[in-house]
Order: structure tokens, then sequence, then C-alpha cells
């Protein structure tokens, strides 16, 4: 589906965890709440929705890129505790509380807000000693020993195999456990977010004539190359505030954002006619 429904669906599935029954219970009880597990290719908006739903449905919103954690910092850290079982003294390990964890009441703290989604992106693209945790995550909506507060909507992101290769593949008992959305990119839809951004007007009249270079992921004899919604919504930032300076915009800094030399080539002689 394309960005525009992955956010409805997103949404609706929010309010339907968030609802209660006549006793003040979650209608659907959270053992019954899957994850949301959003799998799309890189820099089509898959945070920015999270944004808004957030927003939209008045919640708290917590958001980690997984990959940029170690396995200290998402499970969190051993310590050596003393407990008493059948009369005798053990020494057994405990784990500090995960950041990720506290991040969130942290922000029930400063929010407020007592509800609310933690969104990992880049959920299948860990580290192989952060894997397991992964795992464990979308299985029992736990990082180390510390469950996900009730009212705390999981949604998670990844990038499909050909796309990333250090990607890996989940199993089917953790498939079965998820609520599973393919998302791929649509220029239409990106073009209604783009007018009410309000993104250079060069960018959405090449676009419209040049929708296959909307984007676009090739691998070639020098490696990966691409153009993505997010190079191109970046690029428009840029020109902008560019603009004002009387600063020019040639081929050499489209391609800082543009990371496919026939694309960026184009773009960059279309600026001139258009300018």
């Amino acid at each position: 589906m394309n960005i525009k429904r992955a956010k409805e669906e997103i949404e609706h599935t929010v309010k339907a965890y968030l609802a209660k029954d006549a006793l003040g219970e979650y209608a659907i009880p959270a053992i019954r709440q899957r994850p949301i597990l959003l799998m799309g290719p890189p820099g089509i908006g898959k945070t920015a929705i999270m944004e808004q739903v957030a927003e939209e449905c008045n919640v708290g919103l917590v958001a980690y890129t997984i990959t940029h954690h170690t396995r200290q910092s998402a499970v969190g850290l051993p310590r050596i505790v003393t407990r008493c079982y059948n009369g005798k003294e053990v020494s057994i390990t405990e784990y500090t509380l995960s950041e990720i964890i506290a991040s969130v009441y942290d922000c029930m703290e400063r929010t407020g807000k007592k509800e609310g989604i933690l969104f990992i992106d880049e959920i299948n693209c860990v580290s192989e000693t952060l894997a397991p945790a992964m795992l464990a995550l979308l299985q029992n909506k736990t990082f180390g020993s510390h469950k996900i507060p009730e009212g705390w909507i999981l949604v998670a992101a990844g990038n499909p195999p050909e796309y990333n290769k250090s990607v890996r593949e989940f199993d089917v008992v953790t498939l079965d456990r998820v609520k599973k959305i393919d998302i791929e990119e649509d220029f239409g839809v990106w073009k209604e977010y783009a007018y009410r951004r309000g993104i250079h007007g060069a960018i959405l009249s090449y676009l419209e004539i040049r929708r296959e270079h909307f984007y676009r992921v090739e691998t070639t004899a020098d490696g990966l190359q691409f153009v993505t919604a997010r190079g191109w919504e970046d690029l428009s930032e840029l020109m902008q505030v560019y603009e004002s300076l009387g600063i020019p915009v040639d081929r050499q800094v489209v391609e800082q954002y543009l990371q496919l030399p026939q694309v960026a080539s184009d773009f960059a002689n279309y600026l001139q006619l258009y300018d």
C-alpha cells in the first residue's frame, strides 16, 4: 500500500488498541495487540507519518533508530543482586532499565501523556548481538526483562533486503506475532504532501514530467545509486535557502542529495531552464 493508506491504517490501529470497554479496560488485551511492522524502501516517510499519527491521536511518541544502539543501551546493563530462595541467599544477575524503556517513562513525565507509540526504525538491520533482543521485542514487547508500559503501542520499521545488505529475515514465529504492512513509493501521494509542505516549484514541475525519477534505487559497478523522496525534500529545503542568499544551485550541489548521476544531471539541466 502507499504511505497515505499506511498512515490511515496505523491511525486506525492506534485508536483500536487504545479503545476501552465499559470497565475501563482495553477492549483488545495487551497480549493481543500485535506490534505493527512497516516494511518498505528507505526515504519514503515512515518516520514522518509516525509523528503525524502521534499528533493526530494526541499520544506520546518515542522514536529510535535501533542500529545506533549497542546491546547494553537497548537491553540494559547487568548487575549482581542478592536474593533469598528457600532460606538461602544467592547472587543472581539482573539488568538495569533499558535506555529505550526509560525514554518512554521520560516522555510520559514530560508530556503528561500516559499512552503513546514506541517507534523502532531499521529493526531488521541490527547487529548479531542485538538480533535476539529484537526478536524478543516483537514477540513479547520486552527489552531484556522490562516490558513496554501498558498503553504504549510498538511500531517497528525495516527495509527489504534489496535495499540493505545487512538485513536479517524474520522467522515465521515472529511474523505470526506482528501486524505487517508493506509500503511502496507513490508519487501521487507524495505530491499531495509536497504541496502542503511547500516543496520547491522546480522539483514539483520536474517530477510531473519525469515521474520515473521520483524514486529509484540501482546497483551499478560503482555501487548503490539512488534517489528517494527524502532526498527531494531535503534538496528543496536547501534550494529555498540558497535562493534567499543568492547562492546558485548547480549539478555538484544537486548530486549531494540525488545520488544517481543520471537523475542529478537531468534535474540540474532542467533547473537552468526553470530559472
